[in-house]
């Protein structure tokens, strides 16, 4: 199992650096990739293309040190150079709701199965 995640891409000691971006209000309520409905300012969650859902990661931004924790229940983002769409609510914790997108790495840290039918580890 663990094999298997790290080929994945999703264990541990992954971490990956780029643009996070953030999506919001005109999505309210549509559902996930996972099935679940988006709630962009109640939820720090986060689109990943490759991350099992509910995957549990940090994300800090390089430029200030600020840190956000959340978990990945959607897929994307579909734009070159991004690596992580957050929902509102992560990215007012790391102060880029204004400027849109920021440099950042993220990491995981674990998994939250209990909501997810997922492989993440």
């Amino acid at each position: 199992m663990i094999a298997l995640l790290v080929a994945l891409g999703c264990g541990p000691k992954h971490v990956e650096s780029g643009q996070a971006s953030w999506y919001g209000a005109e999505l309210r309520g549509n559902a996930t990739a996972s099935g679940e409905a988006f709630r962009p300012g109640l939820r720090r969650t986060a689109a990943h293309k490759t991350l099992p859902f509910g995957t549990v990661v940090i994300v800090t931004r390089t430029d200030t040190g600020a840190r956000v924790r959340v978990v990945v229940n959607d897929r994307g983002p579909y734009v070159n150079g991004r690596i992580i769409d957050l929902s509102k609510k992560a990215a007012r914790r790391l102060d880029m709701v204004d400027a849109g997108v920021a440099p950042v790495e993220v990491r995981v840290v674990g998994c939250r199965r209990q909501r997810y039918d997922t492989d993440c580890d």
